[in-house]
């Protein structure tokens, strides 16, 4: 069964005419099975939940032998690098700080690693795939495998628990004051599972997706002679244009189409269409 970002591209590049088998063969590897979040709603009872910081970082995926980015392609890293981590299936982020992922994105996408780059990367982990129990057993066996590590690098991400949805908010506060940008909410007592589910949220000022880069928006005015949007396309096949958050650099060069790019929006209006979208980087092989 292809995971959820393969089905994504699959579905995208049948519309653009080609085979089921063709599809697959252009995403270049098989992706893991990987629990994706929902979005925050106000009604839930956010007792029952463990709650953390959403980092801005690469999601990684362990599978006992390899780090593998989300799209199933390996990630370049120095040997050294995973001496040590546990032979057990881990995920992930490849993080650096707060602000920083620009940085951390430049190390992590050399096909060359370069040690001393890496030494400022940690691998914060945060799920046992497929692990047996509910999430607070497998967090609870999470952290004895990190501690046993005794791998620098490797760190559990802090997970806590709030009693209401005012202490909620005011965990957002304090994360988005110090230049966080939200918080992930995953069910104590949910099974593992994998693809987009209920039982991890995510909560931030700002939504964010993917989509599809099919088309270069010619600029006018100062943009005379560079893209003035990017024309995208979501998975359910509805199209609408970027034109903010991109960089003078990024204008010269645009996304190839075809590209995988990550937006951010405020809601979706009556039509289905993201509001405000704003570009916020290139999905690339992540």
């Amino acid at each position: 069964m292809h995971r959820l970002l393969g089905r994504f591209l699959l579905c995208l590049l049948a519309g653009f005419g080609l085979s089921a088998q063709a599809a697959e063969s252009a995403t270049g590897a098989a992706e893991p099975a990987l629990l994706l979040a929902n979005v925050y709603r106000e009604d839930l009872d956010v007792s029952r939940y463990w709650v953390s910081e959403k980092l801005d970082g690469v999601r990684a995926y362990w599978d006992g032998r390899r780090l593998r980015f989300r799209s199933g392609q390996p990630v370049r890293v120095p040997a050294w690098f995973t001496v040590g981590f546990p032979d057990q299936a881990l995920d992930g982020e490849l993080w650096i700080d707060r602000r920083r992922f620009d940085r951390l994105s430049g190390i992590v996408r050399k096909q060359e690693p370069i040690d001393a780059e890496w030494r400022e990367v940690r691998y914060m982990v945060f799920e046992l795939p497929d692990a047996p129990g509910d999430f607070s057993a497998r967090l609870s066996r999470l952290r004895e495998l990190v501690h046993a590590a005794g791998v620098p690098w490797l760190r559990a991400v802090e997970q806590f628990r709030v009693d209401d949805a005012q202490a909620l908010k005011h965990r957002l506060d304090a994360v988005l004051k110090g230049g966080g940008e939200g918080l992930m909410l995953h069910l104590a007592e949910a099974p593992y599972l994998s693809g987009r589910s209920d039982v991890l949220l995510k909560l931030k000022p700002w939504l964010d997706a993917e989509a599809m880069v099919v088309g270069h928006v010619p600029g006018q005015g100062k943009f005379t002679g560079m893209l003035g949007a990017l024309l995208v396309e979501m998975p359910n096949g509805r199209r609408f244009r970027i034109g903010t958050g991109l960089t003078d650099a990024m204008r010269r060069t645009p996304p190839a189409i075809g590209t995988l790019v990550t937006y951010r929006y405020r809601e979706l209006n009556r039509n289905g269409l993201p509001r405000f979208a704003s570009f916020l980087r290139v999905r690339d092989g992540f």
